[in-house]
């Protein structure tokens, strides 16, 4: 009877803790998955309102120029990775968390208020830029305080498969995005309206979720790696502090390189390459990109488990190898289709291999750094990794087509992922030799 009767409490406390974990990941996924819908509303409504702030008759042109804005944007990432970087390793995750949405709200606000060229002339896409800086800010704290969030939250056996879901999330929030751009487009405004006025509204739903997702993470428990570090080291976030890891800020930076480019291309500049490259219909992009986004979010948490089998380090290298082999052809191939269910077919083929970087590379940079300077070892030279290869890498695909020589941006993807496929094959495998038990 003592046997029987101690059983179910052992139980109960496994679910209880099980519970408080998903809770605890199901709400700081969440509040990604609002920054991330805000911030790829810009690129999901791109080729509505880019009329409105940058004047002329070439979409190629106007499409340029939004993506330059796009790029500006990541220069505040840095910035941003080291404030909230500082903020979570010195006061704690939670209200580094709560605060980065905070920025996003008003970003987002700021966009669906700003009048266009037409009423105010250069204002407006002056304005236009400034809020993108706000949100670039923004995100370069999201990615190290959630990343770090999840890490902590999860148990060691699943901690691949939870921080998977900042990437779920994150593809989640331009999924949302594309089902707002879908009803706007086949239920609720012409198309005339979209680009009249319509595509305001996005934003607006964004700033209100954002205040939606501030509210519940100011519910969120402090991590219990931040709480046992603080009994050990005083907390500080210190850049100098940060200098002490020398070879983990490198391997972050080389980490990401590669990956944050292919993410880029295949998220953000897809959209664009269909549409003017392949030559497909606004419907058909739109169906095609959110296809391929379905199928990327299927992805993360099944290779999230597969890291927590086998480590971290197979699924890198498999990515690595793949994307430096198979990225022109697979891009050049496209190019020639006109096919949307082909267009469809080679981008989740292309998801295949990417994924294995995006699925695992948060809890990877998580697992390098001890818990003192987590957040910010990890959003630091993430955010000027992606700053430099991943914000500008719609930019430079641009300008190539341009200039009419578009394939050399896809021997500039591959190549990329090359240089990080170095780093992947010479670091150590951090499920196996991890710093997240580290409090110095």
């Amino acid at each position: 009877m003592t046997e029987q009767a101690t059983l179910p409490a052992s139980d109960y406390i496994d679910l209880a803790d099980a519970e408080r974990r998903i809770k605890a990941i199901f709400i700081g996924s969440i509040g990604n998955l609002v920054e991330w819908y805000d911030f790829y509303a810009y690129t999901a409504f791109a080729l509505y309102f880019a009329p409105a702030f940058f004047p002329g008759n070439d979409p190629v042109v106007q499409q340029l120029n939004v993506a330059v804005v796009f790029a500006a944007t990541f220069l505040m990432r840095p910035l941003g990775g080291w404030l909230f970087g500082y903020i979570a390793d010195h006061f704690g995750r939670r209200i580094s968390l709560t605060l980065s949405v905070v920025f996003m709200c008003f970003g987002s606000l700021i966009i669906a208020l700003t009048p266009t060229y037409a009423t105010i002339g250069f204002a407006a896409p002056v304005i236009l830029a400034l809020a993108r800086v706000i949100e670039g800010l923004s995100l370069g704290g999201e990615y190290g305080a959630s990343a770090t969030y999840l890490s902590e939250v999860a148990d060691p056996k699943h901690r691949g498969f939870y921080s998977s879901f900042q990437y779920v999330t994150l593809i989640g929030g331009q999924l949302t995005a594309i089902i707002v751009l879908l009803l706007l487009q086949k239920v609720f405004l012409t198309p005339e309206e979209l680009k009249a006025w319509g595509w305001r509204i996005p934003f607006a739903i964004g700033a209100a979720l954002a205040i939606f997702a501030a509210v519940m993470r100011r519910n969120l428990h402090e991590t219990e790696a931040f709480e046992e570090a603080k009994k050990v080291v005083k907390p500080t976030g210190s850049i100098t502090n940060l200098l002490r890891y020398p070879r983990e800020l490198l391997l972050v930076v080389g980490l990401t390189a590669g990956g944050t480019a292919a993410f880029y291309t295949f998220t953000t500049y897809m959209q664009t390459f269909v549409k003017l490259s392949v030559g497909l219909t606004e419907d058909q992009t739109t169906f095609v990109i959110f296809g391929t986004l379905i199928f990327a979010t299927i992805l993360q948490p099944i290779y999230g488990a597969i890291s927590d089998k086998i480590g971290r380090k197979p699924l890198l290298i498999f990515f690595g190898v793949a994307g430096t082999l198979a990225t022109v052809p697979l891009l050049m191939t496209l190019k020639e289709t006109k096919s949307p269910v082909m267009a469809f077919i080679l981008i989740c083929a292309a998801w295949l291999f990417v994924a294995g970087y995006t699925s695992i590379n948060a809890v990877v940079k998580a697992e390098l750094f001890p818990t003192n300077v987590r957040a910010l070892g990890v959003g630091l030279p993430y955010a000027i990794t992606v700053s430099i290869f991943g914000g500008t890498a719609p930019a430079i695909a641009l300008y190539f087509k341009s200039i009419g020589h578009e394939e050399w941006f896809y021997y500039y993807l591959a190549g990329v992922i090359c240089l990080s496929l170095i780093i992947y094959s010479t670091m150590r495998d951090t499920k196996h030799a991890s710093a997240m038990h580290r409090h110095e």
